[in-house]
């Protein structure tokens, strides 16, 4: 009878033993995934550096910038970050790929990103984290990766936008949910619904994308008289257009200001419904028309950019209110970059710098320095491998991008690139299709005129034809230096490398001049 009871207290002791030992290490395995890093990825579009103000240039005092300046105060700024094709939907699917156009087959506007492609949500939903998209996608196809998700239907509109849930695909519920209020702010705050309703004991990752700053560059009502008496500085290069004053072989006609659309939109149809309308230059010198055409543009570029500062502002203040913030990993960026009347231009796709340029600004406070800056290339296909790397993963083999985390703490890396490959691949013939290589110093440009697969009738091919920039002497590229004598070994050179970085890339569809 003794021995029966010894018995039983100690099958007792070693269930208590056993349970204790499940909670410990229960109690260890949330602490293990609660320490891995949150990540909130911001994304708006073409919100270029030139408009951030943390870039310097001649919007820095005009711009309402506080929350991106705070994020750079207590971040990390990149200084030469680069898209590898600067159009909305391809540079999407480099940033969710890590791969190049020709890798993902994103090559344009009109293609979509096959729901079957690896993305990093969906790498990071399979290693534990709670994954939410909200706002413009783009990229036609149902997310996939995705816990939930809210997206705009294509462009998506300003006001009371329209979005598609998971129910539009799954269920064929071809209904559109509406949600009223402006776009940005409505992304923000299904964002933060979002949040507030995610399982704690899991890291999260989070994409909101604001369809602001993209044409018709609208606002949300209380900045309407945002820069109502200021007159706003213009570019060095403004009136500088032309095949005369540029030597160039885009001209950019197409992408001209002075036929930007305020004009068409105030008179007829038009598929972007500009804010602040009727405007007219009539009677106007090309020249004044051009400064008050630039006027009107820039006043409600940074109108809209200015809902995106406010928006990031509440975003942080939601992950301090709590207790987020020491282990949230917040990046804001644009998807590419975007003329703001430089060269006389609007609009993106060309490899000239302001086009070509993202911003990009993280804060990591357990592990970057505040203030601190990263002048390395770094392309829109390293931004996954750096979350497969904060999230504690092995790169995924189908990333063709490096991770940049050592130079975030402020390492040098060795043998890191020091150069980049671009190719934007739509052609016509106003904006002809090209590629090429930018270095630290030069950038070489091949424009070889031709559609995909040499598709289309051959009218609309145009002429081949170089441009290289020295951008050490020339940094706003308005000389192209291409047939100077004294750069001719430059150039030999950089042939060379344009060949091998093609090359690497992978790129086989090579246009033979």
């Amino acid at each position: 009878m003794k021995l029966q009871f010894i018995k039983m207290v100690v099958k007792k002791e070693l269930f208590y033993s056993i349970i204790l030992f499940t909670v410990i290490l229960g109690h260890g395995l949330q602490a293990q995934s609660s320490s891995r890093p949150n990540i909130v990825f911001i994304m708006s579009d073409d919100h270029t550096s030139q408009s951030w103000g943390i870039y310097g240039g001649i919007l820095k005092d005009y711009v309402q910038n506080k929350n991106i300046s705070r994020l750079a105060e207590e971040g990390a700024v990149l200084r030469n970050a680069f898209c590898t094709n600067s159009i909305c939907v391809p540079s999407r699917a480099s940033i969710l790929t890590g791969q190049y156009s020709h890798d993902n087959k994103v090559f344009t506007l009109q293609d979509s990103l096959n729901p079957h492609h690896d993305n990093i949500a969906k790498v990071l939903q399979e290693a534990g984290y709670q994954t939410g998209l909200f706002g413009k996608w783009h990229l036609k196809s149902q997310p996939m990766g995705f816990d939930d998700y809210m997206v705009l239907p294509g462009q998506g509109i300003y006001h009371d936008p329209y979005f598609r849930g998971r129910d539009y695909w799954e269920n064929n519920q071809k209904n559109l949910i509406q949600k009223k209020g402006f776009s940005t702010d409505v992304i923000t705050q299904m964002s933060l619904d979002w949040l507030d309703d995610r399982k704690t004991d899991q890291p999260f990752f989070l994409m909101c994308h604001f369809k602001a700053t993209h044409e018709p560059f609208d606002y949300a009502h209380r900045f309407e008289t945002l820069y109502q008496d200021v007159d706003i500085p213009t570019p060095d290069n403004l009136y500088d257009v032309g095949p005369s004053s540029t030597n160039r072989v885009f001209t950019g006609h197409s992408m001209d200001i002075l036929g930007q659309r305020y004009e068409q939109a105030s008179t007829g149809d038009f598929w972007a419904k500009y804010p602040g309308l009727p405007f007219s230059t009539e009677n106007l010198s090309a020249d004044s028309a051009r400064y008050q055409i630039y006027q009107k543009f820039i006043k409600d570029f940074m109108r809209s950019g200015a809902g995106i500062d406010e928006n990031i502002g509440h975003i942080l203040d939601y992950l301090d209110d709590r207790g987020l913030t020491e282990n949230t990993i917040v990046i804001y960026t644009s998807d590419q970059g975007y003329f703001l009347g430089e060269h006389g231009f609007f609009d993106k796709r060309m490899m000239l710098e302001e086009s070509l340029r993202m911003p990009f600004v993280i804060r990591y406070p357990k592990e970057i320095k505040g203030g601190s800056e990263v002048n390395d290339i770094i392309l829109n296909i390293d931004f996954p491998a750096l979350m497969a790397d904060y999230a504690g993963l092995e790169k995924p083999s189908f990333i063709a991008g490096q991770s940049f985390r050592e130079q975030l703490k402020g390492e040098s890396v060795k043998d890191w690139r020091n150069h980049m490959y671009y190719r934007y691949w739509t052609h016509s013939p106003t904006r002809p299709a090209h590629y090429g290589l930018r270095t630290e110093r030069y950038k070489l440009i091949y424009y070889y005129g031709r559609p995909m697969n040499n598709a289309g009738p051959q009218s609309e091919w145009t002429s081949p034809g170089w441009e290289l920039y020295d951008l050490e002497k020339d940094p706003f590229e308005n000389q192209n230096v291409y047939k100077e004598k004294k750069y001719r070994k430059i150039r030999q050179k950089l042939h060379k490398d344009l060949q091998q970085a093609m090359a690497d890339a992978g790129d086989q569809y090579d246009i033979k001049k």
